[in-house]
């Protein structure tokens, strides 16, 4: 089982690069989901309305699974392809690469294209800082009022990260973990009593 991920820790803007007269903008943003996707590609486009091309790559998904290349209408392949070339390079998922095209009068050719989108993706990528993430899942418990003690001690133990916490008789608490301590943690619930526990996916 995989639990952990490279991805980079936070967003890089604006790394320029030119090529005869084409000015090529590099962006690179983590992504968890198809909103934040949405939310960077259209904040990209609104900060740069008149440029040619907004051409991106992006990878989602633990092995890279949900993933796209986009050549925002320069010729197939020349775009898309080679900032997703990048990502593999790199080994990363859960983000997205976009390079924006302001034409400067001279065609590139479909060669010169792979080149400067393959070397703005890279100049945006090494400005980054790349990180392992562990996965991580979340966990709804139940437990009478005097348990508290000892289901906050076990939190801590596996350094949980208590996300709601509803203390009542019976108390609801919600927590994050690593999800490769999914099964310790299992076992240490499951052999309490007046407890039960679901772990959300």
């Amino acid at each position: 089982m995989i639990h952990e991920y490279k991805t980079i820790d936070k967003p890089i803007e604006n790394i320029l690069l030119k090529e005869k007269g084409s000015k090529f903008i590099g962006f690179a943003f983590p992504v968890n989901n198809e909103t934040e996707l949405k939310n960077a590609l259209e904040k990209v486009k609104s900060e740069h309305p008149k440029a040619t091309h907004h051409c991106y790559a992006f990878r989602m998904g633990l092995n890279g699974e949900n993933y796209r290349a986009n050549d925002d209408g320069e010729p197939s392949g020349s775009a898309g392809l080679p900032i997703y070339n990048q990502l593999l390079a790199n080994e990363i998922t859960n983000i997205l690469v976009i390079s924006v095209r302001y034409y400067g009068g001279t065609k590139l050719g479909v060669s010169g294209l792979v080149k400067a989108y393959k070397e703005s993706a890279k100049i945006t990528l090494e400005e980054a800082k790349i990180i392992t993430k562990e996965l991580e899942i979340e966990i709804e418990i139940q437990f009478n009022f005097n348990q508290q003690n000892v289901i906050f001690t076990l939190l801590s133990k596996f350094d949980a990260k208590v996300l709601n916490f509803d203390a009542d008789e019976n108390c609801i608490l919600t927590a994050t973990l690593k999800t490769a301590q999914k099964e310790s943690i299992s076992e240490k619930l499951s052999e309490m009593q007046h407890i039960s526990f679901d772990f959300k996916d």
